[in-house]
């Protein structure tokens, strides 16, 4: 059984309030982890998630990982409470609907934006937590890419050059903080939620059909492999691992 996998772990999880964040946070308390919510949200905003995690101590710290002083103020935190930090999940992110072919629509003020959020928000938070993640035996950073990064297919250009550089980060950061921190990106393709919710059920069903395994991911399928990465595939860094359904191997 895996509910004492991460008995009294410290995991970090940024995006913590969105719906793989959510269910990465229920995934990992599960586990026996200490969690600690990071997310542009007002605590309050996410205390109904804290109080139906499993186990206690979990904590909401507003952080914006965009900002490297607000991720400093975190990890200046975890270093007075904690000591160390076992996990780090760079889960924020954000995006916005663009043709591919609408050069003009991809406004110089969005692809900065999505930059910032998606690279550099990650890039900050590992910055930060740097030396609490290499206390001990060494800590997990996993972020949070998309099959994007590889297809070039996604909600619009900057998005998918923005999980592409996320993955770069994994290979770069994944050989140069050896060997105390391992860096890894996991990938999922269509996660079912709020984004697809924004799209037609004809739309969805093609996704679905065009994926061998014929279904699209979770959002606790997308926990489950966070999860898996840090507590089972312990010899692997730099890696991309998917979460797709075979979705490449399809039309």
């Amino acid at each position: 059984m895996d509910e004492n996998s991460m008995k009294d772990q410290i995991a970090v999880i940024t995006g913590a309030g969105g719906g793989i964040g959510s269910e990465i946070c229920r995934r990992l308390a599960k586990a026996g982890a200490i969690v600690i919510l990071a997310d542009i949200k007002e605590p309050l905003e996410l205390q109904s998630l804290v109080d139906n995690l499993v186990g206690e101590g979990h904590l909401v710290v507003q952080t914006y990982v965009d900002d490297s002083a607000s991720c400093q103020r975190l990890a200046d935190l975890l270093a007075e409470k904690y000591g160390s930090v076992d996990l780090l999940v760079n889960c924020a992110g954000i995006t916005t609907p663009v043709a591919h072919d609408d050069l003009e629509g991809l406004t110089d003020e969005w692809i900065d934006r999505i930059f910032r959020v998606n690279w550099r928000g990650a890039f900050a938070m590992i910055r930060a937590l740097k030396t609490l993640l290499e206390s001990g035996d060494g800590g997990t950073v996993v972020n949070i890419s998309s099959i994007a990064g590889v297809s070039g297919v996604g909600s619009n250009v900057a998005y998918c050059a923005s999980k592409a550089a996320l993955d770069s980060l994994a290979r770069s950061l994944g050989r140069a903080l050896a060997p105390k921190i391992r860096v890894v990106s996991v990938s999922p393709s269509w996660v079912l939620g709020e984004y697809t919710k924004r799209f037609d059920a004809e739309y969805i069903q093609a996704q679905v059909d065009a994926t061998p395994l014929k279904r699209l991911a979770t959002p606790a399928d997308v926990a489950e492999t966070v999860w898996a990465v840090h507590t089972k595939l312990t010899l692997m860094t730099g890696n991309i691992v998917p979460v797709d359904g075979g979705r490449p191997l399809g039309t």
